[in-house]
């Protein structure tokens, strides 16, 4: 169910041998990376009703990684028996999760709370100098 977060998905390694990866650094990226995104989705068997909530939802991180952080990102995407993942991995600091939508007049603070509701999981993930958020989508 969309919003849920469950251990599952933060437990899931990274095959590298299946992941595609792509970086960004400016604003000006954010369009191929939703391409990318589209593209890397619907070829592992995303329904294109998905593709869109899934770009939707890197769009969003993406955002906040350039509005938020210093020297870009980069995403990895790969798909599991059923399953498509996608990490967007940064250089910021920890998100917290389980944020409520913000009020209709607020001007910032709805990105996470739109990919929470529209993944079916999300994690985050730290390491020293690295923060990912994975998000999974049932294909």
């Amino acid at each position: 169910m969309p919003g849920e977060r469950r251990e599952a998905v933060a437990e899931q390694s990274v095959p590298t041998h299946a992941a595609d990866t792509m970086g960004y650094q400016v604003a000006t990226d954010v369009r191929a990376l939703r391409a990318f995104v589209s593209a890397g989705a619907l070829a592992r068997g995303l329904s294109a009703e998905r593709v869109e909530l899934l770009t939707l939802a890197v769009s969003e991180l993406a955002t906040n990684t350039l509005q938020h952080t210093t020297g870009g990102g980069w995403v990895r995407l790969w798909a599991e028996p059923g399953q498509l993942f996608c990490d967007v991995v940064d250089h910021g600091p920890t998100r917290a999760l389980g944020r409520s939508m913000p009020a209709a007049d607020s001007v910032r603070g709805r990105g996470l709370a739109i990919v929470e509701q529209i993944c079916d999981e999300v994690a985050v993930l730290t390491s020293p100098g690295e923060t990912v958020v994975r998000i999974r989508l049932t294909l």
